[in-house]
């Protein structure tokens, strides 16, 4: 079975820095097992699957471990090739997913993503946090992942996380983030729980650092970096329950994978 594969660096306009996602343009659907496979062999962060469905297309993400329930870096990633390599006509691409509908438009140069918003409540944070992360945050909320807030921008820079404490938490991964002195918020991500020690750029985190940041600040629409090694810049706003989200890309390699029946 041929299988037309992408791969593309998201939330950058240039190859070999922001989150490099892989994108697998399929007929139909193929077994979970299969699709799991090919997202180990690939070692991304994420794997997108992306099916037809009428006027939209079915979209699902995996790890190297595990299926997610949403992905931002691989849903830009996905639009970015739907755009530019497959010829997609109309201004947005919709696409159905375990996390409800989503949207996508692209303007020739950044794709704007329509995700849900997830804004994370106050909560405790247990010890594994802490001796995760090497200190005490200003404060801490949770969704889907933790959300550690700490004083500045070094601070994230500087982190240096205890990956296995990380992978005891009961979340997918933790954000920590603060103010930004070029950008109105910096963050990292670290998911080592799914295969993910630090993820280089990370669109569903911003589902919860949107909010958060939109009320700190007073803003609706702001702009925000991801201090990973890599590295990745995503226009942010907020949309009452929903958010966007989005940036450049750049395509790294077109490819077909040769995969069993």
């Amino acid at each position: 079975m041929k299988v037309p594969y992408y791969q593309v660096d998201a939330f950058t306009d240039r190859v070999f820095s922001g989150n490099p996602a892989g994108v697998c343009i399929l007929d139909r659907w193929l077994r979970d097992s299969l699709l799991q496979q090919v997202a180990a062999e690939n070692n991304l962060s994420e794997t997108a699957f992306v099916v037809r469905a009428g006027d939209a297309f079915e979209l699902r993400w995996f790890t190297p471990d595990q299926e997610v329930d949403l992905c931002g870096h691989a849903t830009l990633a996905t639009s970015f090739v739907l755009f530019t390599e497959l010829g997609h006509t109309g201004g947005t691409v919709k696409f159905e997913s375990k996390s409800g509908p989503l949207g996508a438009t692209f303007d020739g140069k950044v794709v704007m993503l329509d995700f849900p918003s997830r804004p994370g409540e106050p909560s405790p944070a247990p010890p594994a946090l802490y001796s995760g992360l090497g200190q005490v945050p200003r404060e801490v909320r949770r969704n889907r992942d933790y959300l550690a807030v700490v004083g500045d921008e070094d601070e994230v820079r500087a982190l240096t996380p205890d990956f296995p404490q990380l992978a005891t938490l009961d979340s997918l991964g933790v954000i920590v983030t603060a103010p930004g002195r070029e950008f109105d918020f910096v963050s990292r991500f670290f998911a080592p729980s799914v295969g993910i020690p630090e993820d280089p750029v990370t669109g569903s985190a911003h589902c919860t650092l949107i909010p958060y940041w939109a009320e700190k600040l007073g803003k609706t629409k702001m702009v925000a970096r991801q201090l990973s090694k890599r590295g990745g810049t995503i226009h942010c706003e907020l949309r009452g329950d929903r958010v966007g989200m989005g940036g450049s890309a750049a395509l790294y390699s077109r490819a077909e994978l040769l995969l069993p029946d």
